[in-house]
């Protein structure tokens, strides 16, 4: 049965519901647990109280904030809009489904909190002229063109999922730089927990995805392996090489150049290892500015639920109601 057809209701036969108590995979149950206890919104953090952090930098230093969350804006907005739907076309489960629904959301969610960064830290101008920006730098554009073509390429699945594993692993990671390196030297603090909770998604994003690239790898002949490796490692290094001029772009006016490339080379053969295969680059964990290393960990960190919420994010327990809370006039009577 085509499941694509089943649940677009083009097939001839009765639409299926999803049964989370039938799970052909065991992997989709649980990453929808893991996306789901992690859930949270940008709106629970508050962004002014790094409002005199901000006022501290310089203008160089300011513009690369602003146009590093305005690259990171367009590269979610591709995940959110195009990427997710364009993986859905291959899920070989509903339950498949179900969980890159989750993460296209998220994708939506992590977009918006740039802007809410925004709305927070710079003026209405600063933001148009971000956004400008975003829209038509060339390397930007460029990486982000490679990846639609790919998404809107149906004939290629495969080629579709190690196209946003290397966005989800790898691109991001030039703009998640800025503001690990400011939370490794005490300032935006609140901005950075923003990406904390970006990064933890994102990696459950790319381990995702990368094992249902490796079930289906798997399942190749040896020859079309081959030619598909080759096919993706060819497209990294041609990543890469956009991303050297985009990572120039960035960070040559304040001398982080060479850090950034190191820390973007180390992330990408972790995509390689989230799809199973060799690393590309000799760049290690030990290579990595320690202080941005330490930074990109996932583990969390637990804030009061009224004054802030962190990547640790804790939802309130929830007692279900009966009839009898229902009974406020009989209760005020009683006393």
């Amino acid at each position: 049965m085509d499941i694509n057809k089943v649940l677009t209701g083009k097939s001839k036969g009765n639409y299926k519901a999803i049964n989370w108590n039938s799970i052909d995979d065991e992997i989709d149950k649980a990453t929808w647990e893991k996306l789901t206890e992690q859930f949270w919104l940008d709106t629970r953090i508050p962004l002014s109280n790094d409002l005199k952090d901000w006022r501290s930098l310089d203008d160089d230093h300011k513009w690369i904030v602003g146009h590093v969350f305005g690259g990171l804006t367009l590269l979610d907005t591709l995940q959110s809009q195009d990427g997710m739907a364009a993986l859905r076309k291959d899920a070989v489960t509903q339950h498949e489904i179900a969980v890159l629904n989750n993460i296209q959301f998220m994708e939506s969610v992590h977009a918006k909190s740039y802007s809410s960064i925004f709305s927070t830290l710079n003026t209405p101008d600063e933001i148009d002229e971000i956004f400008h920006w975003s829209d038509t730098e060339e390397f930007l554009q460029n990486k982000t063109k490679k990846i639609y073509s790919l998404y809107h390429d149906d004939g290629h699945p495969l080629k579709k999922k190690i196209s946003s594993v290397f966005l989800e692993t790898f691109l991001f990671y030039s703009g998640f730089y800025t503001p690990i390196w400011y939370l490794g030297h005490n300032e935006l603090p609140n901005v950075a927990e923003i990406i904390k909770l970006i990064i933890r998604d994102e990696s459950v994003h790319g381990t995702y995805i990368g094992y249902k690239f490796q079930v289906q790898f798997n399942q190749l002949g040896e020859n079309e392996q081959n030619d598909l490796k080759d096919w993706m490692y060819n497209f990294l290094y041609d990543l890469y090489q956009n991303e050297e001029k985009y990572t120039h772009l960035l960070y040559d006016q304040v001398g982080w150049t060479d850090d950034v490339l190191t820390f973007i080379r180390y992330n990408a053969n972790k995509a390689l290892m989230n799809l199973g295969q060799d690393p590309m680059f000799p760049d290690t964990e030990e290579d990595v500015n320690p202080i941005v290393m330490n930074g990109i960990s996932t583990a969390t960190v637990n804030h009061d639920f009224f004054s802030q919420v962190g990547n640790g994010y804790r939802l309130g327990n929830v007692e279900a109601m009966s009839d009898s809370d229902y009974d406020i006039g009989d209760k005020k009577n009683k006393k």
